[in-house]
């Protein structure tokens, strides 16, 4: 695994919000997350959350054909796959999560496999922290390509320094790609940036960072494995987001969410 951060590349990540790593894993590493994946699926039998099928509310009913056809989503893998635990649970990504983000501390949010189908429609500029259910600025994600994400598949594409400017107020994934500009009007004329990966590489982005992917125009699939990382610390928004109905009634706004049941330090400098 190339887990080690220069200077550079912590600073190009803070100017612009994200950052990709070429080659991040070995080829035996590539083939072991590539196997936990399909054993992990396959087990959850198409509920998206250990606990139940549905995690993020997508429009109304007349769009929900059209939402099941952007990208498979299964969320928490990490929890009912034990290969999937070793993955996510390795330190060495917190510690790059935490220099990325300037946080003294890792949490895992979800880790969350994204597998666009062949003809997948596409995903449209989205911010991911306002979905979540906590409020912090330093939040992100690592984006791991377990296919060659292209032009063709629904590689990913950014709006650099975008998180600098935007909040939490979301504006949801509808299926307009250009919907999020009328939150964010300042960047409907910025330039995105790109980022196809060969199988193996990977990019890290801040939750607040506009992003989105091409449709899978290829009668192939294009794998991603993600986990989205909470700095420790940060405490509950009143948004539900993956938390069970249990933990809902559990918590009160303000309370901090150090369980490491559900929410496991996978980092500390301290």
């Amino acid at each position: 695994m190339k887990n080690e951060l220069s200077a550079q590349a912590i600073a190009q990540y803070r100017q612009d919000g994200f950052l990709v790593i070429e080659n991040f894993l070995s080829p035996d590493e590539l083939e072991f997350w590539r196997t936990a994946l399909t054993e992990a699926v396959a087990r959850r039998g198409g509920n998206k959350l250990p606990d139940r099928k549905e995690v993020y509310g997508k429009g109304d009913d007349s769009d929900k054909s059209y939402y099941d056809n952007v990208f498979d989503q299964l969320i928490n893998l990490w929890q009912d796959n034990e290969k999937m635990k070793k993955i996510m649970l390795d330190e060495r990504l917190g510690k790059m999560a935490a220099q990325l983000s300037g946080s003294d501390g890792i949490r895992i949010w979800h880790d969350q496999a994204l597998v666009k189908k062949p003809w997948a429609n596409p995903t449209s500029w989205h911010l991911d922290t306002p979905y979540w259910s906590f409020s912090d600025r330093r939040a992100l994600s690592i984006w791991v390509a377990l296919d060659d994400a292209t032009y063709e598949n629904g590689c990913l594409f950014f709006i650099p320094g975008s998180y600098h400017k935007t909040t939490f107020e979301n504006p949801g994934i509808g299926k307009n790609m250009g919907a999020i500009f009328t939150t964010y009007p300042e960047f409907k004329t910025a330039k995105s940036v790109a980022a196809p990966m060969k199988a193996g590489s990977c990019s890290f982005h801040n939750g607040l960072t506009i992003h989105g992917a091409h449709a899978n125009m290829t009668p192939g699939l294009r794998r991603a494995m993600t986990c989205a990382y909470m700095p420790d610390g940060n405490t509950f928004n009143g948004t539900q987001n993956i938390l069970s109905d249990e933990e809902i009634a559990r918590l009160k706004v303000g309370d901090l969410l150090n369980n490491d049941e559900l929410t496991p330090l996978i980092y500390s400098s301290k």
